[in-house]
């Protein structure tokens, strides 16, 4: 599989194919959640959680964050890091491109910068 940067239609078509897939997006998109959260909020095995999870993470859609509990606790929680995702048909050929929460907040970052030297 390949990362967000090199992602071909196939691998996403196929990946959001995927109803658990989907469904953790949706649920990681609402707060950063456990593997466990996850598994109750998607109705799916842990297993099946943490390997969705991990195909999601290698495309760039999902981005898991380590946590420590006010018991000393290490959690693992899973957030949605995919903002926009857009499928283009040109000239015979399609494409997919992946914006995350990441690179939407540079560009916003860079255009302001850009906007307050031109003055």
């Amino acid at each position: 599989m390949n990362r967000a940067g090199d992602v071909t239609p196939a691998d996403v078509f196929e990946l959001l194919a995927d109803e658990y897939a989907r469904r953790i997006l949706v649920a990681a998109d609402r707060r950063p959640m456990t593997a466990k959260a996850l598994s109750d909020a998607c109705d799916a095995s842990l297993a099946t959680v943490y390997r969705r999870a991990s195909m999601l993470e290698e495309h760039g859609l999902l981005e898991e964050r380590r946590t420590i509990g006010s018991d000393g606790t290490h959690r693992r929680k899973f957030e949605t890091v995919l903002e926009e995702l857009h499928v283009d048909l040109s000239e015979g050929e399609l494409t997919v491109s992946v914006d995350t929460r990441d690179e939407l907040a540079d560009n916003f970052t860079s255009l302001w910068d850009e906007l307050r030297g031109s003055r």
